[in-house]
């Protein structure tokens, strides 16, 4: 699968110690297994929950089509809140 995002953003959320990381290593989410559900439906968005490295993170990204074909624009991520470790834990 292709990834696309923003690489201004991802420096600032690596920058940003309740991130920690940028798109380049949370594109690791999808290597392993991970808990997916939709987090919006306008527009239609995605939440992965999954490992980076030793870390749950959780991930919106949305489906994209260019000439390519399909993609993965990475939208923001976050180090997973509780609740978010325990809907993984439940549901992998």
């Amino acid at each position: 699968m292709r990834f696309h995002f923003d690489s201004r953003k991802s420096q600032r959320l690596r920058a940003n110690p309740s991130r920690g990381i940028g798109f380049e290593e949370a594109r690791e989410i999808f290597d392993r297994p991970y808990y997916l559900d939709q987090s919006s439906d306008l527009p239609e968005q995605y939440r992965a929950i999954g490992w980076v490295g030793q870390r749950l993170y959780s991930l919106v990204f949305e489906m994209r089509e260019d000439q390519e074909g399909e993609c993965y624009h990475l939208v923001t991520l976050w180090k997973s809140t509780r609740n978010e470790e325990e809907l993984y834990a439940e549901n992998t």
